[in-house]
């Protein structure tokens, strides 16, 4: 065969080679294409972005997110942070059409000589594409469509847009998302204060964001960061001596501190898990909602602080129950190796951390946390009881009846550090973590919006919110609700009830007779009592009297409309607080004397707004547009008068006594008008302290999760109270002192306090009553010979 024949033999085929390559190309890219996500869908771009809560003053509070993103335009980014992200992945970004040939061809050659994926020679528009439209895995046919989509995407977007979509969406290590959350995460400034060597940094992270964290590995990141200079410096974007001084500028990592504000968590979680509920999970963490919340997070961390107070100084007064563990000589090495490494520096004041005992005499305990040194003096081990230290190897020994504690050198010892000497010494304070729970709950009564909501101890160890979650006995604490009701029933503050023992009959299931004596807290009687002397001292047989007179039913009835949702006992021991109830329902229910008989469904959340502003739920209906869609307005927080103002006040009256001269008297403390009740149940398992000024209403609860006796004299008072009292005096601090408004109703008038009847005003042990319109006595005391008591068991008395 003739040259020039073979010649057009091999034409030929060569030919029809480069022409079925084309169709098929061809038809893989109609193919491909077809099936292609459209681009215009970027023109909508809504990334997961996170969801702020906000305190009662704006400021944040938490974040909820998948992905923690905060979208900014690409008009408050520094030029500088543009240009170095071009320099470090797209050099030609500003030129090209979507592909660099010429990088995917040095990638390619890259790839054959290493034998797999070694280098992408992606642009920064394919690197968009690849992120938010197709799938990470790293396949030719994923990089065939990726250089599809970049080309069409450079077709209907400006580079600008593709810019936004890239330094928004990217990755750049430690759950930051997009250049903002990397701006924070690393330097805790926005985006638009970054300076060069800043920039720097970050546009080095997309390439591995874990290998160059300046986290944990700052010289690498340095490396990294000369890079993106030396990149910037030779496409002329900066001169050679601003590199220089960038890469001289001393960096300062400041981790971005947690929005989770310390002690807010149960009252965030309460809030996320509405959201949830309403809105759905994806919505919550990727919809960037903005949460307002009624938290005030002055009251909120006061709050905290003094139910953990509270439970620490509770937990003293029960002893101390011995070292954590004890370690042989080995273990305690290992010990000291940890804890070196853990406090290279002195540990702060007021921190609580494990430490090790060495030594003990009369004057001190001696304790070493890695290298530093403590003493524990013995004169503030008293509430410990008698501790003897004795040698190593020795067990321990707890006397908890005499109070005595026997333990080795070598015991492992949680402490808290008091102060720092100036030899580098430290002041230390035997601690021990309380095993008893608490809860505290604020509103202000006057809009239900919870101020301040506490769950338990520590939120890290136990998720369980007992302020809203636990159904626990009220004891005592319920007994307003129960004078209320009789208020309304004709009873007044002046109405004489007699305070005398009591006997119930019933038959059992097996026909047995049984028999129920209710006595009161000391076990005395006091006669003829009157209705506030008996709140005051919390005289049991006179609330069962009064319960007995206006029918369980009804004063169940009473309790449902003050806002209590928990099943009640239809019967007479519903008046001592035999039905659990929530912390909450309980503050429910006082609110509505605080604010005058209206009652505001508690609400924590006042509005949430989607992130194009537009307002999903809120408390005021005038945050929702003219013409709106009644059914799309969700509005909360429901108000209703469900007693009267003059009752409302006179109960309010009467719980005034009980903190000027009965049970509640630690709440004189506040120095202010204030209106409280203790509750206390069988055997101290439950104590309460739920009290209220004008502005702000507050409930203290303390027990075991598994119910047993905190303790001997472990009241309402004195286990409940001091948390309240505490809490209170911090939170009342940006309120004026106010006394509680009296309704017009109302009239005052001299009573003989024997006989509840009128006195005249210069007489002899007179007291000033307060009374609704119409309900005063008529008749002076002189007239009667008998006291005016209302006794309802004469029978019963009859079988004493």
């Amino acid at each position: 065969m003739s040259p020039s024949k073979l010649l057009r033999i091999l034409l030929l085929i060569t030919g029809g080679l480069l022409v079925t390559m084309i169709v098929c190309l061809l038809g893989a890219y109609l193919y491909v294409s077809a099936r292609l996500p459209k681009v215009e869908t970027l023109a909508d771009y809504k990334p997961p972005v996170i969801t702020r809560i906000l305190g009662d003053d704006g400021s944040l509070i938490a974040e909820l997110y998948r992905e923690r993103r905060i979208l900014v335009p690409v008009s408050t980014m520094p030029r500088q942070l543009i240009e170095a992200f071009v320099a470090a992945e797209d050099a030609k970004f500003f030129q090209h059409k979507g592909l660099d040939l010429e990088s995917i061809a040095r990638a390619a050659l890259k790839n054959i000589r290493a034998g797999g994926i070694v280098q992408g020679g992606s642009t920064i528009t394919q690197q968009v594409a690849k992120s938010l439209l197709l799938t990470p895995e790293r396949k030719f046919s994923r990089k065939f469509k990726e250089a599809i989509l970049a080309w069409r995407m450079e077709k209907h977007l400006t580079k600008e847009e593709i810019l936004y979509l890239y330094l928004n969406q990217i990755y750049l290590g430690h759950g930051a998302y997009g250049v903002q959350a990397a701006a924070e995460n690393y330097f805790a400034k926005n985006v638009e204060d970054l300076s060069l060597a800043e920039c720097a940094i970050l546009a080095g992270l997309p390439q591995a964001p874990s290998r160059y964290s300046p986290y944990r590995h700052l010289k690498k990141a340095k490396d990294r960061q000369r890079y993106v200079l030396e990149r910037m410096t030779q496409e002329g974007y900066i001169p050679a001596e601003d590199a220089i001084q960038a890469l001289s500028e001393e960096l300062v990592i400041l981790p971005r501190s947690k929005p989770q504000i310390p002690g807010a968590a149960y009252f965030t979680e309460q809030v996320r898990r509405y959201l949830e509920k309403t809105f759905g999970s994806d919505l919550t963490l990727t919809g960037g909602l903005e949460v307002h919340t009624t938290m005030n997070l002055a009251m909120q961390q006061a709050a905290q602080q003094a139910v953990r107070n509270n439970l620490r100084n509770h937990d003293r007064r029960q002893g101390y129950r011995g070292p954590l563990r004890i370690l042989d000589k080995q273990e305690q090495e290992l010990f000291l190796a940890e804890q070196n490494t853990t406090w290279p520096e002195a540990p702060p004041v007021g921190e609580r951390l494990e430490g090790l005992l060495i030594k003990g005499d009369k004057k001190e305990l001696v304790v070493r946390i890695g290298s530093f040194t403590g003493f524990i003096p013995r004169k503030d081990l008293s509430w410990a009881g008698n501790l003897k230290i004795v040698a190593e190897g020795q067990p321990v020994k707890i006397d908890s009846n005499k109070k005595r504690v026997q333990m080795p050198v070598g015991s492992v010892l949680l402490v808290e550090v008091v102060r720092h000497q100036k030899d580098g010494k430290l002041d230390l304070a035997l601690a021990q973590e309380p095993q008893a729970q608490g809860a505290m709950v604020a509103l202000d009564p006057r809009s239900g919006e919870v101020k301040a909501m506490v769950g338990g101890y520590d939120f890290s160890q136990s998720q369980f919110n007992r302020a809203i979650q636990a159904k626990r006995l009220p004891g005592s604490a319920f007994k307003p609700l129960i004078y209320a009701a009789a208020l309304d029933k004709g009873y007044t503050p002046a109405t004489i009830v007699l305070d005398t023992p009591l006997i119930y009959r019933e038959k059992g299931e097996q026909g047995q007779e049984k028999e129920w004596k209710p006595k009161n807290y000391r076990g005395s009687f006091s006669g003829p009592t009157s209705l506030r002397r008996a709140l005051a001292r919390s005289y049991n047989v006179v609330t069962i009297k009064i319960l007995q007179d206006i029918g369980v039913r009804y004063a169940i009835g009473y309790a449902k409309k003050l806002g209590i949702e928990s099943p009640l006992a239809a019967d007479l021991t519903l008046a001592l607080g035999s039905s659990a109830i929530s912390p909450l329902e309980l503050a429910t229910a006082y609110s509505v004397f605080a604010n005058g008989g209206v009652r505001f469904t508690p609400n924590y959340i006042s509005k949430v707004v989607d992130r194009n502003g537009k307002v999903l739920e809120s408390v005021d209906p005038a945050d929702f547009p003219e013409g709106a869609d009644d059914q799309q307005k969700l509005i909360r927080n429901p108000s209703e008068r469900v007693i009267s103002p003059d009752t409302a006040y006179l109960i309010t009256n009467l719980m005034e006594s009980v903190v000027q001269n009965g049970t509640g008297f630690r709440a004189k403390a506040l120095g202010r008008p204030a209106a409280a009740k203790t509750g206390t149940t069988n055997d101290q398992k439950d104590a309460w302290f739920a009290g209220y000024v004008p502005q702000l209403i507050a409930v203290s609860w303390i027990g075991y999760d598994q119910e047993r006796s905190l303790g001997k004299r472990e009241t309402g008072s004195r286990a409940a109270a001091p948390a309240w009292v505490e809490f209170m005096k911090e939170a009342l601090q940006s309120l004026p002192r106010q006394h509680f408004p009296v309704p017009d109703g109302i009239e005052f008038r001299p009573i003989d306090s024997d006989t509840g009847l009128l006195a005249p005003e210069d007489g002899s042990d007179v007291v000033f009553e307060a009374f609704a319109s119409g309900t005063a006595p008529t008749h002076y005391a002189i007239e009667s010979k008998q006291p005016s008591a209302q006794d309802f068991f004469k029978l019963d008395m009859e079988d004493l």
